[in-house]
């Protein structure tokens, strides 16, 4: 090897051990687990490595509800993961006050986050005390109808425009030979189902009333009893639906197998994976299709456990910094079916449904997700009794609303 090359050689090896050098692993645990998810989050993964660094996978198969309790016996431990999912709102707010979740102020600031996140409520809940905790990496709305359009073909009805059509179909896909309405048993998936009807049928006031105001004479109220009427509708359809978790809901709507489902926007990623295009082989109908529609600013956030050794806190503020960036927003969010939290990102490529979005979020009309609005207790109580209530034909409305009314009554 003549010198030229020798040098050449031995300036390609030290800058090859600069980058291994620099180079840092972090762990990132969350529940991301169905195709379409696992798709998504392989779009960051790749974005966070082509900095030099790598992400370590630390999937958790299950629900929130299974990898929550997971995440934060590990954080509380003295065990902590480089970086963490929870959903956007209280999920980790006893982390925050017990010291144990680093900030990211230096990383928003130099980025000004302020400026390009849509809502601006979605950082408001990252901030504690005045500081930022942690990434908001997309916006997911819960308040959709996931049809399926061969379904409703077979039964040789319309697809429905709104849930009260819905309702009136279910009688012939039965007759077909089609369960109506896809529905998991995991209880978070029986709230969300209840609290999306809540919104489309009783409006975004008694819907505030209830988990913003926490009234539990709203709760206990005729408007209310209209939710649990159509609650009661819906376990009907859903009688037979014995799948467990929400992927397996979705493909039953994907196969044609039931005629929809009442699902956040993760469920469009699902849809993708099956190579199913909206408008022809699905319809979605946000808040249910109703006729003024609103949606949540729920979602997925991310945050950092603060960790002692430094290169793995400079890392963790480059993956901050990659999530939010416009590049990774779009890749990871077009997969997931969720919508970006930058409000300067081209969706151009973006598919009906998730368009259908987009504009009722211009249009401002969006409340905060429960989870921004009552804290974990309150949720599992709501939980326990939508899964009761749900899989016991013997509790009448009128008892569950009450027991309902009873739980908004002395929700923090």
């Amino acid at each position: 090897m003549n010198m030229r090359l020798l040098t050449v050689a031995m300036l390609a090896s030290v800058a090859l051990s600069a980058v291994s050098a620099q180079a840092t692993d972090l762990e990132v645990t969350h529940w991301w687990t169905s195709g379409g998810e696992a798709a998504a989050v392989k779009e960051f993964a790749k974005a966070f490595d082509a900095t030099g660094n790598h992400w370590v996978d630390g999937a958790i198969a299950g629900s929130g509800d299974t990898a929550r309790p997971i995440m934060i016996s590990r954080i509380t431990g003295g065990k902590p993961m480089a970086a963490t999912q929870f959903n956007h709102g209280r999920q980790a707010e006893e982390l925050v006050q017990a010291g144990l979740m680093r900030d990211l102020d230096d990383v928003a600031t130099k980025e000004n986050w302020k400026a390009v996140i849509n809502p601006p409520s979605l950082l408001e809940g990252c901030t504690v005390d005045g500081k930022i905790y942690c990434v908001p990496v997309n916006i997911h709305a819960w308040q959709w109808l996931w049809l399926s359009n061969a379904a409703f073909e077979k039964a040789g009805v319309a697809v429905p425009k709104n849930w009260d059509e819905f309702v009136a179909a279910g009688p012939a896909l039965q007759k077909a030979g089609i369960l109506p309405l896809a529905l998991g048993q995991q209880s978070w998936q029986v709230t969300g189902l209840f609290n999306n009807l809540l919104l489309a049928q009783g409006g975004k006031d008694l819907y505030l009333k209830v988990y913003q105001d926490k009234d539990a004479k709203a709760a206990a109220g005729p408007e209310m009893a209209k939710i649990f009427k159509a609650a009661d509708d819906a376990r009907k359809l859903a009688k037979g639906s014995n799948v467990q978790d929400w992927n397996q809901a979705t493909n039953l709507v994907i196969t044609g197998k039931a005629g929809a489902q009442s699902m956040g926007d993760w469920a469009q990623g699902e849809f993708q994976v099956a190579n199913q295009v909206a408008g022809k082989d699905y319809t979605c109908l946000v808040d249910l299709g109703a006729a003024d529609p609103y949606i949540s600013t729920g979602g997925d956030s991310i945050y950092f456990p603060k960790l002692a050794d430094a290169d793995q806190s400079k890392a963790q503020e480059v993956l901050a910094s990659v999530m939010m960036s416009p590049s990774a927003q779009l890749a990871f969010n077009l997969k997931k079916g969720s919508m970006p939290v930058r409000g300067d990102v081209d969706l151009t490529s973006a598919n009906d449904c998730m368009k259908k979005g987009l504009a009722v979020l211009k249009k401002g009309n969006v409340v905060k997700s429960t989870d921004e609005l009552i804290t974990p207790d309150t949720t599992t109580q709501l939980n326990n009794l939508m899964t009761q209530f749900f899989n016991d034909a013997s509790i009448t409305p009128e008892s569950a609303q009450k027991s309902y009314a009873e739980i908004i009554g002395s929700a923090d």
